[in-house]
């Protein structure tokens, strides 16, 4: 299988896992709900989810590292079909925490797998490339998936379960049957051999940490942005749901076309670091626009150029991470899945705290914390100059 289809087979794997994680978004609360959950109750169940891929992602990397990409990735889609269809038969509010861990330590293989599969498959001169495919397969999954939601919710709460289930199971075939290895046997052992006394954390050292931390800022931001829009736009120029919805629509496809076609040849041209920089002041200057939303144009361009300048910075971060260090690239995938799920596990709480201070807050250290972000990668860019010098 050429690199090119292999790369869209991969773009097609990753949509159909994302839609089918994102059908259930907008139907999950009120599942919960008619089971009887709180609120509070609620939020822990979306929160132990982000708490299992932190635990467990790492470990899916390493082991994709040494049993090859293929098995895990049919391990995690088969977590998510588990996951969803154990959703659609719960009955007590028991029942759906057992299925949200189950779906949360086994679906955390995904993620750092598939960008694994990438490295595996591309040049380094192609690296941002790929990063970006899967970057816009992540992006148009959530976009689509929570459509689909809606609509089968009107048949029953149940019913987008169900189909998120099916999806899941369809994904799995297409893996089982379709997809090829990406990792050879050889390159197996000598992953295994290098790094035998290792561990996925032994990643976070030197220079090349500093990168993890910045992708954990970058995360936290974006996840706090998320849990309080909705509030924020309501408040200051009256948004309903549908036209929030619409917004986001807008933001993900213009994501996802920036993803998908033009971070790799941004990359090509100035490299990660540039990219990343420039990611990360845009970021910074939607942020600050977003405190000026008056009505549905100003929020959709304010919103859309934040998610321009969010959407360049992880695929930018993937690449270079997996070109510098020497540890196999699922062991850096997975340790990279973990810290972007510590943000969105910190970043809605603190943010939810901020707003009820004051409603701005949010942005204003959204675009703080983003500035911290840009400071470290000068940190990492100076020291990685400074070994080269020596």
């Amino acid at each position: 299988m050429g690199n090119k289809k292999a790369l869209l087979l991969l773009f097609i794997i990753m949509f159909l896992v994302m839609v089918g994680f994102g059908i259930i978004i907008p139907v999950l609360p009120f599942f919960a709900e008619e089971i009887g959950a709180t609120p509070s109750e609620l939020g822990w169940l979306m929160a132990v989810y982000s708490l299992m891929q932190l635990l467990f992602a790492p470990m899916w990397g390493r082991i994709s590292d040494r049993i090859g990409r293929k098995p895990v990735l049919l391990i995690g889609i088969a977590g998510l079909a588990i996951s969803f269809f154990l959703f659609a038969m719960s009955t007590e509010l028991w029942m759906l925490f057992v299925a949200r861990i189950i779906g949360g330590i086994l679906s955390s293989a995904n993620m750092p797998t598939s960008m694994a599969y990438v490295a595996d498959i591309t040049t380094p001169e192609d690296r941002g490339k790929g990063m970006g495919i899967i970057g816009a397969a992540v992006g148009l999954g959530f976009i689509f998936g929570p459509a689909i939601g809606g609509l089968f919710s009107k048949v029953s709460l149940a019913t987008p379960f169900w189909i998120a289930g099916i999806v899941s199971l369809i994904t799995f075939v297409v893996v089982l049957f379709v997809l090829k290895e990406s990792l050879s046997k050889e390159d197996r052992e000598l992953t295994r051999s290098r790094n035998a006394a290792a561990t996925p954390w032994s990643t976070v050292k030197g220079a090349v940490g500093i990168l993890y931390f910045l992708s954990f800022f970058i995360s936290f931001s974006l996840a706090g942005l998320e849990a309080t829009f909705a509030y924020y736009a309501a408040a200051r120029a009256g948004i309903d749901t549908v036209n929030l919805g619409y917004i986001f629509m807008i933001m993900g496809f213009a994501g996802a076309a920036v993803q998908g076609g033009l971070v790799g040849r941004f990359i090509k041209k100035f490299g990660e670091g540039k990219v990343i920089q420039g990611g990360i002041i845009v970021s910074i200057i939607g942020f600050v626009l977003i405190l000026f939303i008056k009505d549905f144009f100003t929020a959709a361009l304010f919103l859309t150029i934040f998610g321009l300048g969010n959407g360049v910075i992880r695929p930018s971060v993937s690449s270079l991470l997996t070109k510098v260090n020497t540890s196999g690239h699922g062991s850096v995938t997975g340790v990279l899945s973990s810290f972007e799920s510590l943000g969105r596990i910190l970043g809605p709480p603190l943010a939810g705290l901020l707003y009820e201070m004051m409603i701005d807050l949010p942005y204003i250290s959204g675009a703080l914390i983003s500035v911290v972000a840009f400071v470290l990668y000068r940190i990492y860019d100076r020291k990685t100059k400074v070994r080269a010098s020596l």
